[in-house]
């Protein structure tokens, strides 16, 4: 697979839009039998987290014995777990892996005709994003710039084989930094402008007064984002840029980073969700799916670690990541992974993993604190986070605004953007509030936690995480 995408790996042109009927003719009889593994130990957790649970685990071979709990739901336990996979990112893999296995019938026709839809309307938005990703592509060949696609499409073969399926909300390149301030103006003659400068991370937007609702998560909307992610240049650091791969897309071959290179960034971006309040848990099972694509090649895994060694944080940051897909989702990943990643961990993050990782992955948007407890045991290991722990805690600015006043902007108009906007800072104020509440409780639990593991001396062996 490293070959094919050095070589320039074609997509197909354009995304394939007859999925649906794929889909249906997978739902026979005769489609690939269910096969059920025996149940794991059981959980305390209650209905509504045993529901996604058993949705998340549907990604394994074979179905864990939990699955099961997904036949005979009732409305509102559709509504819910629907409302879940939406916001996870997981409802059309979730959607397409019941269909594999044949399994229509245990969706009713009102959910099963939502989901059709919103493959049909997703099929659309992808393509749609795919044509932005293409035109920006070209200019920026044009003006002969150096740059990179990150994520999204660069993770398809091996991560994403079926991008209409996926749930992606921007655009992001890597660039360098002598071709920063051009790519702006070629950005903002395409019709966006800059909303926010975060660190290295420059954010464009364009049309976002007409952002669609979670109504609109599948469908195309005038609203888009994209983001450029600046690489500074360093006296003796080799730039991800030099001799970038092509990744063939309608045609049109766009450089993408090197394979190690993919899979790394891939990871960091994925620990960097997780020690967050709320992450997309479509980015585990992605992320899984190219573990598993390159488990026995042992020759990419000592790249990796070749690589991922130069950087003190990635060892950490890929071991957590491991471990709590295996947690939630079972052993994965090989001993050549393992060996120099979750072997490493600390026992305290590893406390962490066992006792909240779950809890994490299952949550609600948008999310709890409980990555604050994670983020103070890595600060006691010399990694402390780009914020403070109190920052976090208790945030000193109000959010940004959702969207920017315009020069025909009506008083019914800008009525409507504050109230907006008001909503949203009462939405976020609750949530730190209640999440604050929450995260003083759990940090008095975790502090017996951890007198616990002081009080049982070092951990003995390796954790197992690897596959069997």
């Amino acid at each position: 697979m490293k070959d094919r995408l050095r070589r320039g790996t074609t997509m197909p042109n354009p995304v394939p839009s007859n999925l649906l009927t794929t889909l249906r003719s997978l739902s026979r009889s005769d489609a690939k039998p269910i096969r059920l593994a025996e149940a794991r130990p059981s959980r305390s957790l209650d209905r509504t987290h045993q529901l996604r649970e058993a949705a998340l685990l549907v990604f394994c071979e074979p179905l864990p014995a939990e699955c099961q709990r997904l036949w005979h739901l009732t409305q509102k336990e559709w509504k819910d777990l629907l409302y879940w996979l939406d916001t996870s990112g997981l409802a059309l893999y979730f959607f397409d892996r019941i269909a594999e296995h044949g399994k229509c019938e245990m969706f009713p026709p009102s959910v099963l005709a939502r989901l059709q839809q919103n493959v049909e309307d997703n099929t659309e938005r992808m393509n749609s994003m795919l044509a932005e990703l293409t035109a920006v592509h070209l200019e920026f060949q044009s003006a002969g710039l150096s740059y990179a696609l990150l994520k999204g499409f660069s993770l398809w073969p091996i991560s994403v084989p079926k991008p209409q399926l996926r749930s992606q909300l921007d655009l992001d390149f890597l660039i360098a930094e002598q071709s920063v301030h051009r790519a702006r103006k070629i950005l903002e003659d395409r019709g966006y402008h800059l909303h926010a400068i975060s660190g290295r991370s420059w954010e464009f937007k364009a049309n976002e007064n007409h952002a669609g609702s979670l109504a609109d998560l599948y469908k195309v909307t005038p609203h888009r984002t994209l983001e450029l992610h600046v690489e500074t240049s360093s006296v003796g650091q080799p730039s991800l840029l030099a001799g970038s791969p092509r990744l063939n897309l309608q045609g049109v071959d766009v450089p993408v980073l090197s394979s190690a290179d993919l899979f790394l960034g891939q990871g960091l971006h994925l620990y960097k969700h997780v020690a967050s309040e709320f992450f997309r848990v479509a980015h585990l099972v992605e992320f899984r799916r190219h573990v598993l694509a390159r488990y026995s090649d042992a020759g990419f895994w000592k790249e990796l670690r070749t690589l991922a060694e130069a950087d003190a944080r990635a060892s950490i940051s890929l071991g957590v990541v491991i471990l709590l897909i295996s947690e939630v989702m079972g052993c994965f990943a090989p001993e050549a992974l393992t060996c120099w990643t979750v072997d490493r961990l600390p026992a305290a993050v590893r406390l962490w993993v066992s006792t909240y990782g779950l809890r994490a992955v299952l949550a609600s948007f948008p999310g709890t604190k409980l990555y604050l407890l994670l983020q103070k045991e890595l600060a006691a290991q010399g990694l402390p986070g780009k914020r403070s722990l109190q920052e976090q805690f208790v945030p000193r600015r109000l959010p940004p605004a959702i969207a920017r006043a315009s020069m025909e902007e009506s008083l019914s108009m800008r009525i409507r953007r504050h109230r907006k906007y008001c909503q949203y800072v009462l939405f976020r104020l609750r949530f730190h509030a209640m999440e604050n509440i929450r995260y003083i409780r759990e940090s008095s639990r975790w502090r017996q936690h951890m007198d616990t593991l002081e009080g049982s001396g070092p951990t003995q062996g390796k954790a197992n995480v690897s596959r069997e």
